[in-house]
Parts: structure tokens; C-alpha cells; sequence
């Protein structure tokens, strides 16, 4: 998934320096889907950093304009990638709409917040991909109102076998900054970790819904 290595380390240091990324392998996160994790990931953080947001930014419209040239429409994913995505789409002179996970319950009902027109091309970006769910029901409200979804970009994965399947079955094109493996080196090169922890990191990533059952 991960396009640059160099930029995927750059990404990683920036993420643990601001600490949107902690790593705590002694002393678990709970999620809320109720796993058990040694890292919590929270993208947002980087808007609060000038560096690291514009970095981000510019990154993420290069990886779109590579892999899949210039869209019509830009989309986010709610919430977490409705400042990404509004930020790529300004950098990108687009056109910004973003996903709700569901129907608005008041209102118009929208699902699908902004103009976008049938037939569109459309990216889709996303703050951090886990089982990949949420990210694929965005592209699946976008297919199923008519629109050409390109693929998705996301500054983040965990890199879970079973996101790579989803992907994969959905026919989704993905490609993201950074990913769990290169972000685990960075903190051992930083001694944010140890050598010692790197086996039961990778374990959990190998098997996050049963990791401290």
C-alpha cells in the first residue's frame, strides 16, 4: 500500500513527534470496537501542526495526481478525513464533498454532504485505514449514486490482513503514506521502543481481534 518508503519514515517521525501516534505496549488501548491494541492513532492532531498538516497535504494530492490523475471531486471520509480531504481539495483546486457512515436522520437525510454530480470522478481520502469497513461503505454510497471512484488515499494503515482482503473484494484501488511496519522502526530508531517489544508488536498486527485474550 505504502507508495515511498523515504516519505512513509518522514510521515512516521512526524506522527510520533506530535504524538498522534502513541505506542504503549505495556499498558494496552482499548478500541471501540473492544480490541486490545499497543497503539492508538489519532491523524487529527497533525491539523494543529502548520509542518506536518502542509506536509501531509502535499503528499497526499502528489500520491493522487500519480496514481490516478486529477478527479473531479475530491471526498472524505466523516469524520476523521473531513479536514484531510477538504485540505487536499483546496491544494488540488477541486471540488470537496464528504461521506456521513449513514444517513443524515433530520433534514434533506444526506448521506453524501456537498455537490457531486452522476458520472464524476471521485478520490476518496481517508485518515488512517484499520479493517478498512468504514472507508469501503464511503466508496460503496459513492458507486451506488453513480459516480467513477478512482481508488482511496489515507495517510495511515495498520496494514491488517483483513483490510487487504477487503480491499481486494471490493476491487479498491488504496495507496497510503505511511504504514504500521515503517512507523514500528521509526520508534525503535527513536527508542520510543525497545527491540525486545518488536516481536509482540508485530504479533498483534498479525492477530489484533484475539492479541491479550
Amino acid at each position: 500500500m505504502v507508495n515511498d518508503r523515504q516519505i512513509a519514515e518522514r510521515v512516521a517521525l512526524y506522527l510520533l513527534q506530535i504524538k498522534a501516534v502513541k505506542l504503549n505496549p505495556l499498558k494496552p488501548f482499548t478500541w471501540a470496537s473492544g480490541w486490545k491494541s499497543p497503539i492508538y492513532c489519532d491523524n487529527r492532531v497533525s491539523l494543529s501542526f502548520p509542518l506536518v498538516r502542509t506536509f501531509i497535504r502535499q503528499e497526499l494530492s502528489k500520491l493522487i495526481l500519480e496514481k490516478y490523475g486529477k478527479p473531479d471531486v475530491i471526498a472524505g471520509v466523516a469524520t476523521g478525513a473531513i479536514a484531510q480531504g477538504a485540505l487536499v481539495a483546496q491544494e488540488l483546486g477541486l471540488p470537496f464533498i464528504y461521506i456521513r457512515p449513514n444517513p443524515k436522520q433530520h433534514g434533506m437525510g444526506n448521506q453524501i454532504e456537498g455537490q457531486v454530480q452522476i458520472g464524476q470522478k471521485v478520490v476518496v481520502v481517508e485518515d488512517l485505514i484499520s479493517t478498512g469497513q468504514s472507508s469501503l461503505n464511503a466508496t460503496k454510497v459513492l458507486t451506488d449514486f453513480g459516480c467513477n471512484v478512482l481508488g482511496l488515499v489515507a495517510i495511515f494503515s495498520y496494514g491488517f490482513q483483513v483490510a487487504e482482503e477487503n480491499f481486494s473484494a471490493a476491487n479498491c484501488n488504496i495507496s497510503t503514506l505511511c504504514d504500521y511496519i515503517t512507523l514500528i522502526h521509526m520508534a525503535l530508531d527513536s527508542g520510543i521502543i525497545t527491540n525486545e517489544q518488536i516481536p509482540m508488536l508485530e504479533n498483534w498486527r498479525r492477530n489484533p481481534q484475539t492479541w491479550m485474550q
